[in-house]
């Protein structure tokens, strides 16, 4: 359950001060910021929910997809779980993206799955779980995305 004052828009609203359009480095920075205020469970349905409704809002319901909006929140979590076991102390996103390039590119969830996967109908609409390799948490090694 998230905290009462961590709310979708408001990390939205947080994310566009600086920016002049919501893309791919945006979406990362709200996940990191819906992490960090309130774990990776939370984050998930937050972040999943407040997509979900922005799509339907903006008339694309067919652009919510279940799959990829959990793996990217698993995927960020896990790297800003790392940082934060590693450093206590609070960073900021821009230090947080240039340790972990790999999540600013967002082709990234091809290393996990594959397209065929995620094109079905069941991906869309429900968790499915990596099909082409594990995450990095999955593999016990440690290693970076």
């Amino acid at each position: 359950m998230t905290t009462p004052d961590v709310s979708f828009d408001a990390l939205m609203a947080e994310v566009m001060a600086d920016a002049d359009r919501f893309g791919h480095r945006q979406h990362v920075h709200l996940t990191w910021l819906a992490v960090r205020r309130c774990g990776v469970p939370a984050a998930v349905t937050l972040v999943s929910d407040g997509i979900q409704r922005t799509a339907r809002y903006a008339g694309a319901p067919q652009k919510y997809h279940a799959t990829v909006s959990r793996a990217w929140v698993e995927l960020v979590g896990h790297h800003a779980t790392a940082d934060r076991q590693q450093s206590p102390r609070p960073g900021d996103f821009a230090a947080f993206a240039t340790r972990h390039p790999a999540l600013l590119d967002k082709r990234l969830l091809t290393r996990f799955y594959r397209p065929s996967t995620l094109a079905t109908p069941a991906a869309r609409t429900t968790w499915t779980p990596p099909d082409l390799a594990p995450f990095p948490w999955q593999r016990g090694d440690g290693g970076d995305a």
